[in-house]
Formats: C-alpha cells, sequence, structure tokens
C-alpha cells in the first residue's frame, strides 16, 4: 500500500469546506481547536480562513478548549487512572494551552489522586501474589510512574499496600528510598 502523501488542492469554496470538515470532526469526538486547525492545514484549507471558521466555531461554544481540558482530565483520571503529570502530558499534545493545561490538571483533589493510586495498586496486587517481594514491588511502582504518578506518591501507596496485605515492605532489599 502506498504510504507518500497526496497533493491536496486547494477546496474550490475553502470556507464551506472547514466547515464541514470541523463538524464531521466534531461530531466524532470533542477536539481541541490546535486539532481542528492541523485538520483544516491537512485539507489546504487557506489559514485566514481557517482562523474565521475556528473563530466562529469558539464563538458559538462548539469549540471550547477549557471545557475540553476540564472533561479531558475528569475522563482520563477515572477511567484510565492517569496522574496530573500524564494528564498533562496529553492535553499538550493535543494542542491546549499550557496555562489551561495547569488549571485543568490543578483541578484533580490529590487525595483523589492518591485515592485513584491505591485503588490501581489493589486491583494489581492479587496478580503479583506469588512473586518476589522486591520485584512486586517494582512492578507496582513502575505501573504507577507509567500513569505519571511521582515516585515518592508511587513508593509510599505500594509500601501500604504491601504492609496491609502482610508484606514488610521495610525489608525489602535493594529498593531506592523515594525522593
Amino acid at each position: 500500500m502506498n504510504r507518500r502523501p497526496r497533493a491536496v488542492d486547494p477546496p474550490a469554496n475553502p470556507e464551506s469546506a472547514a466547515r464541514e470538515t470541523c463538524l464531521r470532526l466534531l461530531a466524532l469526538a470533542p477536539r481541541t481547536r490546535a486539532q481542528l486547525a492541523e485538520a483544516l492545514s491537512r485539507k489546504a484549507v487557506p489559514d485566514d480562513v481557517a482562523d474565521k471558521v475556528l473563530g466562529r466555531f469558539t464563538d458559538v461554544g462548539l469549540i471550547d478548549d477549557v471545557a475540553f481540558a476540564q472533561a479531558w482530565v475528569q475522563s482520563r483520571h477515572n477511567g484510565r487512572g492517569l496522574a496530573k503529570r500524564a494528564l498533562a502530558n496529553e492535553l499538550r499534545h493535543r494542542g491546549v494551552a499550557a496555562e489551561t493545561v495547569a488549571d485543568a490538571v490543578e483541578a484533580l483533589d490529590p487525595e483523589q489522586e492518591e485515592r485513584t493510586a491505591r485503588a490501581l495498586v489493589d486491583r494489581k496486587l492479587a496478580a503479583t501474589r506469588g512473586v518476589e517481594p522486591a520485584k512486586r514491588m517494582r512492578r507496582l511502582v513502575g505501573m504507577l510512574a507509567r500513569k505519571g504518578y511521582p515516585h515518592g506518591v508511587a513508593y509510599r501507596v505500594v509500601k501500604e499496600a504491601l504492609a496491609d496485605e502482610g508484606t514488610d515492605p521495610g525489608d525489602l532489599p535493594g529498593l531506592p528510598e523515594p525522593e
């Protein structure tokens, strides 16, 4: 299959094509202004037309990066258990402004974030039974780190979960102390 990008001719009526493209994409899923701008760029819509259409969509509330960021943070935290750092990376990757990203992730309660980390660890504990304690600790801390949790939080939550289960994590050899 040929994967070379094909040349895209500018649409005959760029404003109509831009509106159509944006509406089609927004019907599928919420999008950020940057994502829509990128899609319009791929369709060879002139920048001034894209800015005009995106501005109009923003004015009528079809594009709202603040609402997108807030909904994204809640959805991905509750659904996948992602922490602030991972959520911020995802939002930045989607073209959300740094200030909007900071506001959205700061709305996440630190206590809720820790409860979510504990719930993730509790779900994985059963799958690691029978594995040597140091390896369990590394796997569980690594899982939380991949979800964006700070090392100190991950280490503390896993240590508490193992202690509640009856394993004494203080006796585990070769584990780094959290920073």
